[in-house]
């Protein structure tokens, strides 16, 4: 499996999406942000997940050079933001001239890793339980999610992946024990909250727990939301 390959393919990109990506027209098409690539369609499995929920996008609009490095550079920006005790309404936005230097740690690993595949995995895993946050994707969702999965150029086991986890039921206890670190919880909870509409009380719900049992503090999520606005 290419646990990488499988993340960028949730996150989509806008080149993706103008050629033919079968989710090209989902609620998060069109939600790049200002900077590189502005108005260009994200698409990606998400896109299908979120279903009619508010659209979100990346603010800097570094999605143009892939989801790993976009959702690395935003949490990347929002940790330094609160580690050099930035105000959260003024804290500068990441943008792709901050791709360069994004700490590695806030990185997947190399995908020919034991922990590359892990890392790419568990951000797989964190989008599609947050996504199920509010129950609705029901059997008849599921079943238009697995056919568009389909369509992916995915390896089979990484389509088994997505399906398997689409099928079990929410598990935050494996999903935190699977981070390591506040890099990768910061990303966890950033990936995460691309899913969530936060004015639904279950997700925002769930999203709270998930901050609290990842141990953020209250303003690093609140620096890693600045990263994130309703479109």
């Amino acid at each position: 499996m290419d646990a990488n390959k499988l993340f960028e393919q949730f996150l989509g990109s806008g080149q993706q999406s103008q050629h033919g990506n079968p989710m090209s027209n989902s609620p998060l098409g069109g939600m790049m942000g200002g900077g590189f690539g502005k108005g260009a369609a994200l698409g990606g499995v998400l896109g299908l997940l979120v279903g009619s929920k508010k659209m979100r996008k990346m603010a800097g609009g570094v999605i143009g050079y892939g989801g790993a490095a976009a959702a690395g550079a935003l949490a990347y920006k929002a940790y330094q933001n609160w580690q050099q005790g930035k105000q959260v309404q003024t804290a500068p936005i990441a943008t792709v001239n901050d791709i360069p230097n994004v700490d590695p740690r806030f990185l997947p690993p190399p995908a020919n890793t034991t922990s590359g595949q892990n890392f790419s995995l568990t951000l797989v895993t964190a989008m599609i339980y947050a996504a199920k946050a509010d129950g609705h994707i029901d059997n008849k969702e599921q079943t238009v999610i697995f056919e568009q999965v389909e369509k992916l150029s995915l390896d089979a086991e990484s389509k088994a992946f997505v399906f398997d986890a689409l099928r079990k039921p929410v598990d935050v206890d494996a999903l935190v024990g699977s981070v390591q670190g506040i890099e990768q919880a910061s990303e966890v909870y950033l990936v995460s909250r691309l899913a969530i509409d936060i004015d639904h009380p279950a997700e925002r719900a769930y999203i709270e727990v998930l901050a609290h049992r990842l141990n953020l503090p209250a303003e690093l999520t609140a620096h890693l939301d600045h990263q994130i606005v309703d479109a």
